[in-house]
């Protein structure tokens, strides 16, 4: 039976999977990013470690259907070349699938990862059986990917760039030069920069103003723990947040009337706390079609969105 394989290519790891043409992961590995040199070992890396595992494993390149790679940066899909991935110092253009295709004789294809990460979801993850999903990932930044009547939106190049819709316009400097984009506040860094901020205007009793004050280090996992412990400030900080996150996914729902937003990255991994309160204020902002038919889920993929979702580029391209 012929097999995919899948890359997720981040800043301090590369993942890979070799996987069954119906998603299921058989094998995994990882190799650290050199991002030295420019970057100029990454491609280099990923044909070695790929060439080295299929022969442990006993296959040969005409066992794969293709390779698929969610990369960081800008990625020009009918040239697979990346530029812009300043986390690998990837600052010029890279020829990735000419390099790979001529290095493993395999096909190849790429997209950006967050991308890559909603096309996981979609396939066998919380958005399976849909064709129009929206993912939302919530990391260091905010990120995302949309798929509308099966087909993954590319627009001209950047569609899907969730973390710079505006939700507040007097709000902070985003890395973009705007003013009060989503990452601003829905990021891991933006919950923090909520939590410090409101922690001046508060003067009741808290644990969290407290940890703030005596000059801890303060997390979004730290944020949201104290808010399921009923920490006063802490359950204000994650409302502000729930109704930033609430008001642009009914924005994104009031446009594309997905089936399923999908919430994924580390912020999510604060359960049903965060749903309840994202939906809240989703139910506020959408109206009632909308409200009666889009679902907000949790990822189910986990880690592992990236590599299925890159595995899947091949089956949806080849």
């Amino acid at each position: 039976m012929k097999k995919l394989i899948g890359i997720d290519l981040g800043g301090t790891t590369i993942k890979f999977a070799i996987l069954t043409e119906n998603g299921e992961v058989q094998q995994k590995w990882s190799i650290e990013t050199d991002i030295s040199n420019n970057g100029r070992n990454i491609v280099p890396n990923i044909i070695e470690s790929i060439k080295y595992h299929l022969e442990i494993y006993g296959l040969s390149r005409e066992d794969i259907i293709g390779i698929g790679m969610g990369s960081p940066g800008s990625v020009d899909l009918e040239n697979g070349t990346v530029i812009g991935a300043y986390n690998l110092n990837w600052e010029s253009l890279q020829p990735v699938k000419e390099q790979i295709e001529n290095g493993t004789g395999i096909p190849f294809f790429i997209d950006n990862d967050a991308n890559v990460a909603s096309l996981g979801e979609q396939w066998i993850g919380a958005g399976k059986g849909s064709n129009n999903v929206v993912f939302v990932t919530l990391g260091t930044g905010v990120g995302g990917g949309i798929i509308a009547e099966g087909k993954l939106v590319h627009g001209v190049g950047a569609a899907g760039e969730i973390g710079h819709i505006n939700v507040d316009p007097n709000g902070y400097t985003c890395t973009c030069g705007n003013i009060g984009c989503l990452e601003t506040v829905a990021s891991a860094t933006g919950i923090v920069r909520l939590a410090r901020d409101m922690s001046e205007q508060y003067a009741g009793e808290s644990k969290l103003k407290y940890l703030i004050d005596d000059g801890q280090q303060v997390t979004a996992k730290i944020v949201m723990d104290q808010a399921k412990e009923n920490d006063p400030l802490a359950i204000k900080v994650l409302d502000k947040f729930n109704f930033y996150l609430g008001l642009a996914c009914g924005n994104i729902a009031n446009v594309l009337h997905p089936e399923t937003i999908v919430l994924g990255g580390g912020v999510s991994a604060a359960g049903q706390i965060l749903i309840n309160g994202v939906d809240h204020y989703f139910q506020k902002y959408t109206f009632p079609q909308i409200r009666n038919s889009t679902k907000i889920k949790f990822a189910e993929l986990g880690n592992d969105a990236g590599i299925i979702g890159a595995a899947s580029l091949v089956k949806r391209q080849s």
